[in-house]
């Protein structure tokens, strides 16, 4: 573990051996204008990494000498606050790369093997999203390849634990040295599902000095048994930027386990996601004979999760494992960031039948409940405790409001009992035979019959057609509100965290999304950028304070 500990040692001893390595600089000589002229040596793009990294954290890819300096400082300040230590290492970048990884094994008998691969290919800012094994784009030939490689890395440590030797792997089938992570990997549940093995008791038998499984050392590579996937549903908000969420999981339904869907998860309902750890909810892994229907089996597992507290990224998990770049296998490492818009949905994009949907669930919701309600009630047989819209002389008409990504939308509706007409933003909407029970709702829209999955609580209602999932906050049919008047004349705090850098003092003019701050937060940096351009009225956070949410950093004159 303590050669492993660096990446830069790790591949000055991988490069010994002649395990393939990307070129770059190792050094411990850190000085800037060193690592500056390393860098233009190598050539751009290329990347900086914390040589005591891990998880994503401190790295940063750099595409320009102009670029280099901000860059290293920024990944040096990040590994120094996660890792203790600021030594990077730099590498030529390789562009569309892959990421798979080996899980090795070694025993007290010199025995070493490998249990083939898992592509982690599907990365959002060097964090992986969705894990798979086997992977896609890997041929028995190159598996072999990788996989001998895989192996001279724990022989050449003498390896005696469960391991897994991370590559970069390019377009055309190169393959390079990224790391040796000398436990086992989040991941591995997708290993175990597709080889029948416990890794976990298995490692336990390693460390007790047992030998591995004859079957193991027999052969070289473990065939496989079907396909599986695996994703992490995290407390964030993928419309900010997946900002990191906390507070407490007023609900979290997840997938019943069974034979092809496995749940790992160190929360329960009532639980509080704090912003001290790491905001993980749960692994969602799923096996299936092929990979098409393990990835059908990951859709319907993700329609059966529901979270109500803190954000969460299940829609976004629902919209990447319908992206053709995942059905098809063909996403690189960088793909998420390049293309986010393609699997965030836009903040103004309403579905009007998912509107008639919730609006149906939430009046067959009340009228259900209203006879409960005056039964505990002083007079159960008051007329006003009817729910049903009624009106002397003429139909009734009630206002069912919805807040829809935040932005209220307001649906009339007439009848009562199942049948409805629904009048919102100049579209008339018949709906009948709507019922409503076991969390699940029929209806007929415009003569055609639709299904939903619906989840309702005392805040709103979400629905899900087995494709997408869309959840309402539910307001008051009518309220008073006065129009914003905010300047835009702040810089907040997204959330609790602390200050590492500030970049602009009082009576300094700064132009639109220019950088004023940098905040630390959950193990990520954001940068914190003027909401217009003007003149620094006044800074109120020093690097190092501690700041709660919406605490007010910076404000503009006014102007």
């Amino acid at each position: 573990m303590r050669r492993m500990g660096s990446k830069a040692g790790a591949k000055e001893l991988m490069a010994a051996r002649g395990v393939p390595v990307v070129p770059g600089y190792t050094g411990e000589d850190q000085d800037a204008a060193l690592l500056a002229r390393e860098a233009g040596r190598i050539g751009f793009p290329l990347m900086i990494k914390a040589a005591y990294g891990g998880g994503g954290k401190g790295m940063r890819i750099v595409r320009s000498a102009a670029e280099f300096a901000p860059n290293l400082e920024s990944c040096q300040r990040e590994a120094r606050n996660a890792f203790g230590r600021d030594r990077v290492l730099l590498e030529r970048y390789v562009e569309h790369p892959r990421h798979i990884e080996f899980q090795v094994f070694g025993d007290a008998h010199g025995h070493i093997v490998h249990l083939n691969e898992r592509e982690c290919s599907a990365q959002r800012r060097y964090q992986k999203v969705l894990e798979e094994t086997p992977s896609p784009f890997v041929t028995p030939e190159l598996r072999a390849k990788m996989g001998d490689a895989a192996v001279a890395a724990a022989r050449a440590l003498d390896y005696v634990n469960a391991g897994t030797v991370e590559f970069i792997v390019g377009p055309a089938g190169d393959f390079y040295f990224m790391e040796i992570n000398t436990r086992l990997q989040v991941e591995h549940p997708v290993t175990e599902m597709v080889l029948g093995l416990d890794l976990v008791e298995l490692q336990l038998r390693v460390a007790a000095g047992e030998e591995l499984p004859a079957s193991l050392i027999r052969n070289k590579s473990v065939p496989a048994n079907g396909h599986a996937i695996e994703l992490r549903l995290y407390a964030e908000d993928p419309q900010q930027g997946f900002l990191p969420g906390s507070g407490k999981l007023e609900t979290l339904r997840l997938p019943s386990p069974s034979p092809h869907v496995r749940i790992d998860s160190g929360v329960v309902e009532g639980d509080t996601v704090t912003i001290f750890y790491d905001p993980m909810i749960a692994k969602l892994i799923v096996w299936d004979r092929d990979r098409a229907s393990a990835l059908q089996r990951m859709r319907e597992a993700l329609a059966a999760c529901d979270v109500v507290g803190p954000k969460s990224n299940v829609e976004f998990l629902e919209r990447l494992v319908r992206h053709p770049a995942v059905i098809e296998g063909r996403i690189d490492t960088g793909y998420l960031d390049r293309h986010l818009d393609e699997f965030v949905a836009a903040a103004d994009a309403h579905d009007p039948d998912a509107l008639v949907a919730a609006a149906t669930a939430w009046l067959l919701h009340e009228e259900a409940e209203a006879p409960r309600l005056a039964l505990a009630s002083g007079d159960p047989h008051s007329p006003w405790s009817r729910a049903d819209g009624w009106r002397l002389g003429h139909p009734g008409k009630r206002i069912v409001a919805l807040l829809d990504r935040g932005e209220r939308v307001e649906i009339a509706a007439h009848g009562s009992n199942g049948a409805y007409r629904f009048d919102a933003n100049g579209r008339s909407i018949a709906v009948g035979h709507a019922h409503l029970a076991d969390g699940l709702l029929h209806l007929e829209a415009d003569g055609v019959a639709r299904r939903w999955r619906v989840t309702l609580d005392r805040d709103g209602v979400g629905v899900h057609d087995g494709t997408r999932r869309h959840t309402f906050t539910h307001a008051p049919s009518f309220t008073w509100s006065q129009e914003s008047t905010a300047s835009g004349d702040r810089i907040v705090a997204p959330m609790p965290g602390r200050i590492v850098v500030v970049r602009a003092q009082a009576g300094d003019d700064v132009a639109a999304g220019q950088e004023v701050l940098v905040m630390e937060a959950m193990k990520m940096e954001l940068s914190l950028k003027a909401p217009r351009a003007g003149r620094i009225d006044s800074v109120q956070a020093a690097a190092g304070d501690f700041v709660d949410a919406d605490a007010v950093l910076v404000r503009l004159q006014a102007g």
